[in-house]
């Protein structure tokens, strides 16, 4: 409690006045970093009333990969609703599908990655890379003609949270452990991009514990800080 009214004092002491897309301009700092040791105890601030249950609905919906505001209703959470169904850019973006439609936001980048490979039929070893890729669970979709050449298209959808518990279990010593929601080829589809985007998990074996480093792109401390208990926090900011 004592970091994260810290945190707000030290926005409102150093903080500067930054314009957004929103047209209501915040009270910003950048790098601001809190840092929770879990062994003592929940990260919650005891100043407001905290939505922990729409919370835990939330990270429900993310680990099941939703992307409908019905599935995060469902759970408790109807923090989505308004994104899905109230946002006149959104409603108006093809990629909409129908009502309560988020499109592949959080959830669905961190269980569903779309991974793509473009192989080459012309190059060196390029059975060789088809055959590896199948045997890795691609499926060949296609191919494509480009400047005389054939390639071939295989796709995989990637679970990036099965991949980081499986590395923990087999190789907890690896720098590697970590996944992320910041798809540049399919912002457009989402009715928000992510603001927490960037996770890494790092197993001291030693001490047989787990930390847990977050990045985020942009966290309203007012609002978003208490909701999700965040603890890497890139760029804060106060209304």
């Amino acid at each position: 409690m004592k970091q994260y009214l810290q945190l707000v004092q030290n926005i409102l002491d150093q903080g500067s006045w930054q314009t957004n897309r929103t047209g209501i301009r915040t009270l910003s700092m950048p790098g601001a970093m809190l840092k929770f040791d879990l062994q003592q105890g929940f990260p919650a601030v005891t100043t407001k009333k905290l939505a922990f249950k729409s919370a835990i609905g939330e990270m429900v919906g993310f680990l099941r990969a939703a992307r409908s505001a019905a599935d995060f209703r469902a759970l408790g959470c109807k923090v989505w609703d308004q994104n899905a169904n109230e946002n006149q850019a959104w409603l108006a973006n093809p990629y909409r599908l129908e009502a309560d439609d988020l499109g592949p936001v959080y959830g669905v980048q961190w269980r569903q990655w779309p991974a793509y490979k473009l192989i080459d039929l012309a190059r060196p070893h390029s059975q060789a890379q088809v055959a590896d890729a199948l045997a890795k669970g691609y499926t060949q979709i296609g191919e494509v003609a480009e400047g005389g050449k054939r390639q071939i298209v295989l796709y995989k959808a990637i679970d990036q949270l099965r991949q980081c518990l499986d590395t923990i279990m087999t190789d907890p010593g690896s720098r590697r452990i970590l996944f992320h929601g910041w798809n540049w080829a399919q912002l457009e589809e989402m009715a928000l991009p992510p603001c927490h985007l960037l996770y890494q998990f790092l197993v001291d074996q030693s001490k047989r514990e787990i930390s847990l480093c977050l990045y985020i792109r942009s966290n309203d401390v007012g609002l978003g800080t208490p909701f999700f208990g965040h603890i890497h926090q890139a760029s804060s900011y106060i209304h």
